[in-house]
């Protein structure tokens, strides 16, 4: 952080600050240089050094909000360019572009996906309203779109048309990309007037960072960066060198969430579109637009940014409970397993392959593995007990039969001596294996 020649310190040191809640001014210092608290928390400040460190130290890719209510979503904020360094900070967002002609076919297809993964909705979060040159069209296509209730991307460069659109849909707060170094005045003026995020293009780099420069200079921080290039070797480049310009090379005009729309650089093709929201979703899209996305298409997506918009340092969990697979009821034996997602899906996906009805019981092991909870103490005897005790398992189901992860068991005994009246069945210690020996197992 370079703050040279910034005598931010032009106050009386505190040494016990009511204000702040920090003991001394030094280490409340120390709290903002590790972004555990915002330098605007401290009073004693001077309001022209309070401007400076803000800048100086708020992330190189600015935080950008779009949208309204339960549709409004943060985007960038980001502050590195790999995953491992820390984590990433707001996770990319999928699009569906409609048109004129398309969207009475569009619109029901996007409600079907809408599901759970790990605690979290899985969605289409935005939609791309596109503009072809016809004004009555393209309204009737905003007034469509309005009812499914997302957060809408105007793509419109035209003024006229933009202004119109925003009248009909700008309290949702839509993004309006269609900036550009010929119209960026009148789309400024526009987005100014009503408070949206304006998305800039441009005929490679060069125009696109002139064109950012100069709405910066008419005082609009608030854009975002449409990188499409005419080619996907050029789009990836412009992608990768607008986020190593702004965390790298510190240069804050590129410091912005950025656009990649896969539906102009492979029309009507899935698959590829498909392979290059992958791609985008790790190198370096905050909205990746698509013609569409079925199941096939959201499965991999989906699951592919969960992995990648996760905290490192914090596994990934399953809610704790009783997950009934293939019918299962009351008499249905039962399994137990740990809640590390990744162990979650492995083994209900084998369970379900068997077709034999269970009910997979998942206590919390701190979302460690098989193996690395029972050596830390979070899969145990005691701990399955307790859990079987806690949600009333003997109440609830009447099998008394519970299938145990084959990694453990030496937990057996234990088991069978906590839980008098149940049958402990040692489980294959591959998942590859649950198949076959739940078909054959007589209980």
């Amino acid at each position: 952080m370079a703050l040279k020649g910034l005598d931010i310190f032009k106050f009386t040191p505190k040494t016990n600050c009511k204000d702040c809640g920090i003991p001394t001014c030094m280490a409340f210092a120390m709290k903002v240089a590790q972004g555990a608290i915002g330098i605007d928390k401290c009073p004693h400040l001077p309001p022209d050094a309070l401007e400076k460190l803000g800048e100086a130290t708020a992330p190189p890719m600015k935080l950008i909000k779009i949208g309204v209510g339960d549709a409004e979503y943060s985007l960038g904020g980001e502050t590195v360019l790999f995953r491992h360094e820390k984590t990433f900070v707001s996770k990319n967002l999928f699009a569906v572009n409609l048109r004129g002609d398309t969207i009475d076919q569009a619109l029901p297809a996007i409600q079907h996906i809408d599901y759970e993964r790990i605690g979290e909705r899985m969605y289409v979060e935005l939609l791309n309203v596109e503009y072809s040159g016809d004004k009555t069209l393209f309204l009737e296509t905003v007034t469509k779109a309005l009812t499914a209730n997302r957060t809408m991307i105007l793509e419109v460069s035209d003024p006229e048309a933009a202004r119109a659109a925003l009248e009909l849909a700008g309290d949702r707060k839509p993004v309006l990309n269609g900036a550009n170094i010929s119209n960026y005045q009148d789309m400024n003026a526009l987005a100014s007037e009503f408070g949206v995020a304006l998305g800039v293009s441009g005929a490679g780099l060069d125009a696109i960072y002139d064109t950012v420069k100069a709405l910066e200079d008419l005082g609009n921080k608030n854009l975002i960066i449409d990188a499409g290039g005419a080619t996907i070797k050029e789009t990836f480049a412009n992608a990768v060198q607008i986020r190593r310009a702004a965390i790298k090379d510190g240069d804050r005009v590129f410091g912005y969430p950025a656009i990649i729309n896969a539906a102009k650089l492979a029309p009507h093709d899935k698959n590829t579109q498909t392979a290059l929201a992958a791609l985008f979703t790790l190198k370096y899209a905050s909205i990746i637009i698509m013609d569409g996305i079925d199941y096939a298409q959201a499965l991999p997506l989906y699951g592919l940014r969960q992995n990648i918009y996760t905290d490192p340092q914090k596994p990934m969990k399953v809610e704790p409970g009783i997950y009934p697979l293939n019918g299962a009821d009351e008499n249905a034996v039962c399994a137990t397993t740990v809640d590390f997602a990744l162990t979650y899906f492995i083994i209900s996906g084998e369970l379900e392959r068997s077709g034999v009805p269970v009910n997979l019981l998942i206590s919390d092991a701190g979302g460690y593995s098989v193996l690395t909870a029972w050596a830390a103490g979070k899969l145990s005897a005691s701990s399955i007990t307790r859990f079987i005790r806690e949600k009333d398992i003997e109440g609830r189901i009447k099998n008394r039969n519970l299938i145990i992860p084959g990694k453990v068991a030496v937990l057996k005994g234990e088991l069978e001596e906590n839980l008098p009246g149940w049958k402990i069945i040692v489980a294959p210690n591959e998942a590859v294996g649950v198949v076959k020996f739940l078909k054959e197992l007589k209980v």
